[in-house]
């Protein structure tokens, strides 16, 4: 019993000590002209809001162009958000690359650290740095715009061996052989693209003979006989 009364008196005096800091936080927010950011503060429960925070305040007229719903407040609020109460020399050992989780679950802010007046979170500049300090858990920095979120590039897969399988390859003395040439063709008829057999036999044809000789003269007897018949006759018309 008295265990547990200790614990619920630890509870409330962080709670009171949380609403304490966050007064003073709201007071210090308004001081410096973030009276729209304190407004959307006042619009959620205390109790969304844990100790132990920063939070990235964008000006009255960045957030007058901005459509912040109500349903998204919350969103908005953790977003601009860090779990950890951080001023500026804080933040400053944070290098170039480095990647600082904010209060909504998966969302992170990649760091440009180029020195204290040139240190980007994502998209935004942090302009106005440690407006928040007189409480212990709170801490807040003004910044020049809306925090949206920066893609970061995933490193090519290699494709799965269920997805993608790689081709066979076939070694140079593995491939089939060409086929051997065919024979030419001798000429033939058009259609017939057979070869033309070799005459069986074929005697040698006789340069002179007798009947060869005896035949041409008398074809030359005739032809001069026919000749001379008709020269006579182209005379006698």
């Amino acid at each position: 019993m008295t265990m547990l009364l200790i614990v619920v008196m630890a509870l409330i005096s962080s709670a009171t000590a949380t609403n304490q800091d966050m007064a003073v936080a709201i007071d210090e927010m308004q001081k410096a002209n973030y009276f729209t950011f304190v407004m959307l503060i006042n619009m959620v429960p205390s109790h969304l809001i844990q100790p132990n925070i920063t939070f990235l305040m964008p000006n009255d007229r960045v957030l007058s162009q901005t459509d912040v719903a109500p349903t998204s407040v919350v969103d908005f609020l953790l977003r601009h958000s860090i779990p950890s109460p951080l001023l500026i020399d804080h933040l400053q050992h944070f290098p170039t690359g480095s990647m600082i989780p904010t209060s909504k679950s998966g969302f992170f802010l990649n760091v440009t650290n180029e020195g204290r007046r040139q240190f980007f979170l994502n998209n935004v500049r942090i302009i106005s740095p440690n407006i928040c300090t007189k409480g212990s858990s709170i801490r807040c920095h003004g910044i020049d715009g809306v925090v949206q979120p920066r893609m970061i590039s995933q490193p090519s897969r290699p494709p799965s061996s269920s997805s993608a399988c790689p081709k066979p390859t076939v070694a140079p003395e593995a491939a089939a052989p060409l086929p051997a040439p065919s024979p030419p063709l001798s000429a033939s008829p058009v259609g017939d693209l057979s070869p033309v057999p070799p005459p069986s036999d074929v005697s040698p044809t006789k340069s002179s003979s007798p009947e060869t000789s005896n035949g041409g003269v008398v074809n030359l007897v005739v032809m001069a006989v026919f000749t001379l018949s008709v020269g006579k006759s182209w005379l006698l018309m």
